[in-house]
């Protein structure tokens, strides 16, 4: 597995609006992307950190694992995403090393083709990987 750079962080926060008044307003990160995603049930917002990127994530179905996150973790780090050359490859080869995997097929995402690794594997933390060549880059 080749893994490039660390692509972004998620965050995740109760309300995008209000998050705005930090990341982008008082810190000077320009928005990049906003977003919802539907099949996800978030709202998600990418902000441009000048050598990687920051997402925020606004949970808007109760329903889905990221509002379960916020009630019971509260506001803050959510995962980190690292970007891949090849994710078909990247996940075929976790999956040969018996690494436990929350997607097994690449998925649409805000920032490209996505797919997240089980946080059990990973020391609690839930990684996700994005294809390189689709990766939203700094800069669109």
């Amino acid at each position: 597995m080749s893994v490039t750079r660390i692509h972004h962080t998620g965050v995740v926060v109760r309300n995008i609006e209000e998050a705005y008044a930090f990341y982008r307003d008082a810190m000077s990160m320009r928005l990049i992307k906003e977003a919802v995603m539907e099949d996800q049930g978030v709202k998600a917002a990418l902000l441009d950190l000048g050598n990687s990127l920051l997402e925020l994530l606004e949970p808007i179905d109760p329903d889905f694992g990221i509002a379960r996150y916020l009630e019971t973790r509260g506001e803050g780090l959510h995962h980190v995403c690292l970007e891949v050359s090849d994710i078909n490859t990247s996940l075929a080869e976790l999956k040969s090393k018996d690494v436990e995997l929350i997607d097994e097929a690449p998925r649409a995402g805000l920032t490209g083709d996505i797919a997240f690794i089980h946080p059990k594997g990973l020391h609690s933390v839930l990684v996700e990987l994005v294809h390189g060549p689709t990766a939203l880059r700094i800069g669109e």
